[in-house]
């Protein structure tokens, strides 16, 4: 199909481009094309050719190809400055399920944010509004705003496809170099209890390692558990692994001291830490995670051993930013050692 072209030599072409976009007569959905010394410039149909500088002749010019979207955000181009503002920048994709964070006042247009992240996330076939994770067996709530299917998926960290299902069991995509720096700290023969381990990935990774003697895991949510047990069928090394469904007080009432604990429960967990710390050795870590608020960080390290006066001495071997958790305030790993005796 052709369609209106000024043709011009080569040395005059970008003053006659220039003078064509100036007059708004150049048309933007085709490409410049230049052939055996001259150029070929696209103009918008309905123009006057003869007022236009060159040879206005007709042929057929390749198509302009729109830029990649590089922004969900820019697939919905048609808001308000306002909404767009509202928009937020991250999200998180397991698997093929990704979940967002929805300000209150774009509520009633999740569906319109929903399909332009299923659009924009290769391989993404559902997405859920998420409003965090509740109760004792920390199951998050989970609102469709579009596609279709279950929210249970697989998803691949650090070489291991892990069972997950974001409705009914603990899980963050955000944690993968925590995982495999907790792991990398294990040293052989070690026996490890992973409390509140979610769908597993902690002690996954530990066990792909290889380096630990025994590994319990450990939550009260028997669907976070049932995902360990089907994730861990698919590794012969994962059998090393012991899944048990309790809670954080009954596993602890008759459990043997070990060598490593963690304990990833960042909101609630402060309430187990001294009942935990009676199952660490002597010369033993426990892994403790915390949300914390920035302007009290520093003396955060102090406030824990004080807390864990009661049974034994122990000290802060490393903390570490994990990542941002809001605007003023960070999830913080903690390296708690309980010192020889």
């Amino acid at each position: 199909m052709t369609e209106p072209v000024v043709r011009v030599p080569r040395r005059d072409a970008e003053r006659i481009r220039r003078q064509l976009a100036d007059t708004d007569s150049l048309a933007h959905d085709r490409r410049i094309l230049e052939e055996d010394g001259w150029v070929y410039l696209p103009v918008r149909p309905g123009i006057d050719r003869s007022l236009l500088p060159g040879e206005p002749i007709d042929r057929a010019l390749p198509s302009m190809e729109p830029p990649p979207v590089r922004d969900y955000r820019e697939l919905l181009a048609g808001w308000s400055a306002d909404d767009r503002a509202l928009l937020p920048r991250s999200y998180d994709v397991i698997g093929e399920i990704a979940l967002i964070r929805l300000p209150p006042g774009l509520a009633a247009r999740g569906a319109e944010v929903g399909e332009a992240l299923r659009r924009f996330v290769p391989g993404v076939r559902r997405v859920g509004a998420d409003y965090g994770v509740h109760g004792p067996a920390r199951r998050r709530r989970v609102e469709p705003l579009a596609g279709s299917g279950p929210w249970r998926t697989r998803y691949r960290e650090n070489g291991i496809e892990f069972e997950v299902d974001v409705e009914q069991a603990y899980f963050s995509p955000r944690l993968a170099r925590e995982h495999a720096r907790v792991a990398g700290r294990v040293r052989p023969g070690e026996r490890v209890y992973d409390l509140c381990c979610g769908v597993g990935p902690f002690a996954m990774t530990i066990a792909r390692d290889g380096r630990a003697a025994a590994i319990t895991a450990v939550d009260s949510n028997p669907a976070a558990i049932a995902l360990l047990r089907a994730s861990r069928a698919r590794y012969p090394w994962a059998e090393r692994i012991e899944p048990r469904e309790a809670s954080v007080e009954r596993f602890s009432e008759s459990a043997p001291p070990v060598e490593r604990v963690i304990l990833n429960l960042p909101h609630e967990g402060i309430k187990y830490v001294p009942r935990v710390a009676t199952l660490v050795t002597s010369g033993g870590e426990l892994q403790y995670y915390e949300v914390v608020d920035r302007g009290t960080a520093d003396r955060r390290p102090a406030e824990l051993v004080a807390t864990l006066a009661g049974s034994g001495r122990w000290s802060v071997r490393e903390r570490h930013v994990v990542h941002p958790y809001s605007p003023g305030a960070d999830l913080i790993a903690f390296t708690l050692v309980r010192e020889e005796a």
